[in-house]
């Protein structure tokens, strides 16, 4: 670092810019040119700042960015890439969208949309990833312009995210109080710990994170979900944090009007500005802090000596400081007695501490001095004006009648302003419900209405504010897919004895019909032989004398409400033989016979295994295909096979109900069924991973792999990412073979030939998951399946 440092804890100001019209909410740090910063504000807009070379050490704006149509609430940078190798530049806003900027074009490069309500956070990853979280609760996974994937599990607005430096890993903090770590799209690890909203997230390393709060602390936390120090210093909700390049030391702003430099775990150093509300943070490659704020001001503080600003400049600001007058009732100075305030004498004595507060009464004045270590004397930080903040009387008057607080709300550009009359008991859902219908003003404002009163009335709310994702209904929040079943022994093979039926045996039951070991004699060429495999795999092996027998015997001890007719029995029997041997003289399965067999497959789940391996073998055949797969029926047959793989159901059902999805996959009906219904099959399927049994591990592999053939040649990304997503997180768990091999051939099929996907698979950290695979000797088509898929992700 350039120059004599001032006392190593102590920041002095460089400069102030009046760069924005409104609150600076967001600030980060350039790639290019260097030393550059950017900032976004409500005033709209996003503005690019160069140090000069001239004397009074300021930032001169080189750039400004439009293209919101309402505030601008967020700002990260992109890390260079071949087609862009100075970055770029990604703000979000009220209007709902995310806008990307080269570093020289005023307007977006693209606009990136999808959320319903404002984006307020951003984070970009590696391979051009970008993390993006909104107050409609959930955060978004970006990648070439395209959402790859919805993080849905938050109760409330998710008001930070961050990606972690180890792929993958992804971490959201919400105004639910909690902190979720995400990895390939599935909440794995809730952090909770936080008395308040969660508004800030910066990343230590690949181990460790700072998140701040609402509640007034810091807490720094281990990926792994300890809390290992909550910091406390500020006096009112922490809006921003950022962590100087040692990872140890940070700085954090908040809504008791300071900066705060804490090193060795301790705040070393508290600096007030003129200004309610300091937003945002952000730490330059000098070492020097920029900070905005409520003021529309730009802030730069230095600990450089050659960088400090003229004595006339920090006078300047000085004063400024001295001229703001204190609300008690934000409570950041503690309660206050006017009666038992010392007077002027009290600053005499000396602080203990950098960044203490002094109050004394001057006549019927109040005033606040803060100590400033490395100037050895009390500096004066403002009037306080209205007394203790036990206070409750009403003080601001609208239309006759008095209200804790009246907002002026520009709904319209240039329009008029309207106001809004709100009392802190009030529930400021309601209030800004009623002030919509009183303006006739679009529902569409309702978050935004809401979530302004919350917090410009600093968490003074008494009613009860609904959590942005309960239910309106019940109040319930989301039901959200993805608990496992921890039961002891829970998934082992139900059928033993040699002789009997057991459901999924064959001649050889590690590899069916359809993909017999490929690829024995072509092993010398370099060809791929693997994927993209776009044929759908069946399960075709059957013993159709057994089945028959094992529904008897079971229909033979069923209860009598449960007994199936003789009539019936012989139904499924014709059934079953018209649909094993498809290409002989057997008549085709009537509609009679399929409805008995969808009937039967009603069953109690103890007992309807037999009658699921009929349906598996059955929509193999294009009547059965069509008629349970298609328009009227399909969403049912879906359902139904979806509640029998239930984590808590049974293993022979799960595998068998996972079988006959593979097997749909043959015909046209069933194809287009699976893809509309993929989102609720694949997260249901993904579940499974965590059921000790390789059968079943088979069957979702192999479901997997039947989607990515399918997709292969459509460019739905949304849709791979969920394939990529899911044979990610099972090859985890999943530990036989074929499963392994068949979940490669899956990741193959899904990045071959398109780059979004395979730049997604990069950041989800496929490479270094599967490359263990690599040197499998038995079987030697995962090694090799393995190296291509390698070879892909390069």
């Amino acid at each position: 670092m350039s120059g004599k440092m001032a006392s190593s804890n102590s920041y002095k100001l460089r400069c102030s810019i009046p760069g924005h019209e409104m609150d600076v909410r967001g600030l980060a740090s350039a790639l290019f040119p260097d030393g550059a910063f950017v900032s976004v504000s409500r005033d709209r807009t996003g503005r690019v700042w160069l140090p000069n070379s001239s004397p009074d050490k300021g930032f001169t704006e080189v750039h400004s960015l439009s293209g919101h149509s309402n505030f601008v609430s967020c700002v990260c940078i992109i890390g260079p890439s071949e087609t862009y190798p100075r970055g770029l530049i990604a703000t979000g806003g009220n209007d709902n969208n995310i806008c990307v900027f080269t570093l020289d074009q005023s307007q977006p490069l693209f606009t990136l949309t999808g959320h319903k309500s404002t984006v307020c956070t951003l984070s970009s990853g590696k391979f051009g990833t970008l993390l993006s979280g909104s107050w409609d609760t959930t955060a978004k996974v970006w990648l070439n312009e395209k959402c790859m994937m919805t993080l849905q599990g938050h109760s409330a607005a998710v008001w930070a995210v961050v990606i972690l430096p180890e792929q993958g890993l992804m971490l959201s903090g919400s105004a639910d109080k909690t902190i979720k770590l995400w990895k390939a799209g599935r909440c794995e690890k809730t952090f909770e710990g936080h008395e308040d909203c969660v508004r800030g997230l910066a990343v230590i390393s690949n181990t460790e994170f700072f998140s701040c709060s609402n509640d007034t602390t810091i807490r720094r936390w281990l990926v792994t979900g300890e809390c290992v120090q909550v910091y406390s210093s500020h006096t009112n909700y922490i809006y921003s944090l950022a962590v100087f390049p040692n990872s140890q030391d940070f700085v954090s702003t908040g809504e008791d009007r300071t900066l705060r430099i804490w090193r060795q775990g301790e705040c070393s150093q508290t600096i007030r500005l003129p200004a309610q509300s300091v937003w945002c943070c952000c730490i330059l490659p000098n070492g020097d802090i920029a900070v905005g704020s409520s003021d529309g001001i730009i802030r730069v503080f230095t600990p450089d000596e050659d960088r400090i600003a003229s004595a006339e400049d920090l006078q300047a600001f000085e004063d400024d400081l001295s001229k703001t007058t204190i609300d008690p009732k934000t409570g950041d100075l503690g309660d206050i007695k006017m009666e038992d305030l010392p007077g002027r004498e009290h600053l005499n004595e000396p602080g203990n501490r950098d960044g203490q507060t002094r109050l004394i009464k001057d006549g019927e004045k109040v005033e606040a001095y803060q100590w400033s270590v490395s100037d050895g004397r009390w500096m004066k930080i403002g009037d306080v004006v209205g007394g203790s903040n036990q206070q409750t009387s009403k003080n601001v008057m609208y239309e006759g009648k008095e209200y804790d607080y009246v907002f002026t709300i520009d709904v319209n550009e240039g329009g008029p302003s309207m106001k809004l009359p709100y009392n802190v008991s009030e529930d400021p859902w309601l209030t800004a419900h009623n002030f919509l219908q009183k303006n006739d003003l679009s529902a569409m404002f309702l978050d935004q209405v809401a979530n302004f009163i919350i917090e410009n009335t600093k968490g003074h709310v008494v009613g009860p504010a609904l959590p942005a994702g309960g239910d309106p209904l019940t109040g319930g929040a989301r039901y959200i897919p993805g608990a496992s079943d921890e039961r002891p022994g829970f998934g082992a093979d139900p059928f033993t004895g040699a002789g009997r039926y057991i459901p999924g045996s064959g001649p050889n039951p590690s590899a069916p019909a359809g993909v017999a070991d490929p690829f024995t004699a072509l092993r010398q060429t370099a060809t791929n032989i693997y994927f993209p495999k776009t044929d759908g795999v069946s399960f075709e092996q059957a013993n159709s004398s057994q089945i028959i027998a094992k529904i008897k015997e079971l229909n033979g001890d069923a209860p009598q409400e449960h007994r199936l007719s003789d009539e019936v029995l012989e139904s499924l029997e014709r059934l079953l033989v018209s649909v094993s041997e498809p290409n002989s003289s057997n008549s085709p399965p009537t509609i009679q016979e399929i409805n008995l067999l969808w009937k039967a497959s009603h069953w109690p789940e103890d007992i309807v295994f037999p009658v699921l391996d009929i349906m598996r073998l059955a929509v193999r055949h294009p009547q059965v295909n069509e008629s349970l797969c298609g328009e009227s029926e399909g969403v049912q047959l879906c359902n139904h096979l979806l509640s029998l793989m239930r984590p808590e159901g049974r293993p022979a059902n799960q595998m068998l109900a996972l079988r006959t999805l593979c097997n749909c996959f043959g015909g046209r009906h069933g194809r287009a069924l699976l893809l509309a219904q993929r989102e609720t099959v694949l997260l249901r399927a993904a579940d499974l991973a965590n059921v000790c049994n390789k059968n079943i591990h088979i069957a979702l592999a192999t479901l997997v792999l039947n989607y990515a053939g399918c997709l292969h040649s459509q460019p739905d990304l949304e849709a791979k990412a969920q394939c990529l997503s899911v044979a990610s997180r099972a090859l985890e768990t999943v530990q036989d073979k074929e499963a392994v091999f068949r979940l490669l051939v899956a990741l193959g099929t899904t990045v071959a030939s398109d780059q979004t996907a395979r730049d997604l698979a990069r950041s989800l950290g496929v490479n270094s998951q599967i490359s263990k695979y690599s040197s499998v000797s038995d079987p030697a088509k995962v090694a090799e399946c393995c190296q291509l898929v390698l070879k892909e992700l390069q």
